[in-house]
């Protein structure tokens, strides 16, 4: 989940950041963690003491890819859970000079990643449903916010969809 100003860290990099005093603690879980000197609840909430201005384009994942192309094989349409059964296919093969770029990577299910093999879509006969592009983070948050996440802690909630209508 990445919906600015709001973003998802793992509870590593959290810790890490509040030991380098770069966040402010907003709301605590119950859970704490400990080292060896000492131990720290762990943060639910937290914010950045400096902005950090976001690139302009998503890293290059396998998850980014899978969202980008809406975790649906760009050959047949199969919508996969959570990307599980997804693959990804090099469009032009790596053997005929193609690279593993977001201008050349699509999510493909696994019977038409094996079906298309070592060739491109035209020799095997296939079609792409959309063209691979690399797409800007703005694009990539507009696609997340179809996928929610599946569990949201109750700390969350003072700060998550604020573009739902307020209850009365």
């Amino acid at each position: 989940m990445s919906y600015f100003p709001l973003s998802l860290w793992c509870w590593q990099d959290v810790i890490k950041a509040v030991y380098l005093d770069r966040v402010i603690v907003i709301e605590e879980y119950d859970k704490v963690v400990h080292s060896t000197s000492s131990e720290i609840k762990l943060p639910s909430v937290i914010s950045l003491k400096e902005y950090i201005s976001p690139g302009a384009f998503p890293s290059f994942t396998r998850f980014n890819l899978f969202l980008r192309d809406r975790f649906t094989c760009q050959y047949c349409g199969f919508i996969a859970g959570n990307g599980r059964e997804l693959t990804f296919d090099h469009v032009t093969p790596r053997r005929m000079g193609g690279r593993t770029t977001w201008e050349n990577i699509t999510a493909a299910c696994p019977p038409c990643n094996l079906r298309k093999g070592g060739r491109t879509p035209k020799e095997a006969g296939m079609r792409l449903r959309s063209k691979p592009h690399r797409p800007t983070i703005y694009a990539m948050q507009n696609i997340g916010r179809s996928y929610p996440p599946n569990y949201l802690h109750d700390s969350w909630r003072d700060f998550l969809y604020w573009d739902t209508e307020l209850e009365i």
